[in-house]
């Protein structure tokens, strides 16, 4: 078989750096092509795109042969408010690209991260099911709705094997976040490290699921790896790994650095979080492709203060 031709936009974002390292490794460098609208100087075969020319995209995949996409370009929840516009357009305008791009080239699978902002005040708060109310309030999470429809709509359609889940709240220790709401459980680490006072921009007992950079990668091999018919969900597969507050988290670091301080100053994005789900029920994807975390609260603090302190 012909080793896989891997294209990632958005590969200077938060999980685009250290999906490209990985997949790097796994199928060697010049088999994977990281891009971004940013360039990146540190990563081998990098090419610049813009994901909203669809004739860059096009000549990208060609020139390179791919055959396999993973869609990460995208301005996120917190960030995306500012210039609601921009957002919708770079999000969703990206994503029907992609998937023409697919479409048209008769690209062997895509993936995209959907997102907990798919969801809104009215959806169960508490394990949310797989199939519940999508309304968000957000025109990230709207932009998230909409693309689980396409991503449904062209695999019954145009027969395109695209795969998507929607992620929880990602925590980090090797990028940092860039525009999100749960950015606090990686921001309260780096001030815990320097010895600093942190001031979460959440309210000490907002309660958001949350995963680990290394079950956000586990989860994605494990779903691009998975056989198409094994598959039952093609919007977007609940996933999650930990459930915490900001207060929790903060009484978790404490047990290693007990001089740690924090105070609460909620802002605008205090209004996000509590429109979105509580915890989720992501029995779907343990069932239909053996999803299952590594971390918990406990082991990830441990890992991301080792990780953070070397």
């Amino acid at each position: 078989m012909k080793p896989a031709k891997i294209l990632i936009t958005g590969a200077n974002g938060q999980i685009g750096e250290v999906l490209t390292r990985h997949l790097q490794s796994q199928f060697g460098q010049s088999n994977v092509i990281p891009t971004d609208i940013r360039d990146i100087k540190r990563f081998t075969n990098y090419q610049h795109l813009d994901v909203l020319d669809r004739q860059s995209i096009d000549h990208c995949v060609r020139t390179h042969g791919v055959t396999r996409i993973y869609h990460l370009a995208a301005v996120l929840s917190a960030k995306g408010e500012s210039k609601p516009m921009q957002t919708w357009d770079i999000n969703m305008g990206g994503l029907l690209n992609v998937l023409e791009c697919a479409r048209d080239n008769e690209i062997e699978q895509v993936f995209f991260p959907s997102s907990i902002a798919a969801f809104g005040k009215d959806s169960p708060k508490t394990m949310t099911p797989q199939q519940t109310i999508l309304e968000p309030n957000t025109v990230y999470g709207i932009s998230k709705v909409a693309g689980e429809l396409w991503a449904g709509y062209y695999h019954s359609k145009f027969n395109v094997d695209v795969r998507c889940v929607r992620l929880p709240g990602v925590i980090s220790h090797e990028t940092m976040p860039s525009g999100g709401t749960t950015d606090y459980a990686v921001e309260i680490f780096h001030a815990a490290i320097q010895n600093k006072k942190y001031h979460s921009f959440l309210s000490e007992t907002t309660r958001l699921p949350m995963i680990y950079m290394p079950d956000v990668i586990k989860a994605m091999d494990q779903l691009t790896s998975a056989p198409g018919e094994d598959l039952t969900v093609r919007m977007g597969y609940n996933i999650t790994s930990m459930s915490f507050t900001p207060g929790e988290l903060y009484n978790e670091i404490r047990k290693h650095i007990p001089s740690f301080e924090i105070d609460y100053v909620p802002d605008f994005r205090e209004t996000i979080a509590r429109s979105w789900t509580e915890s989720l029920d992501d029995s779907q994807a343990r069932s239909d492709w053996g999803w299952s975390p590594d971390f918990d609260i406990e082991r990830m603090v441990v890992d991301m203060l080792h990780h953070l302190k070397s």
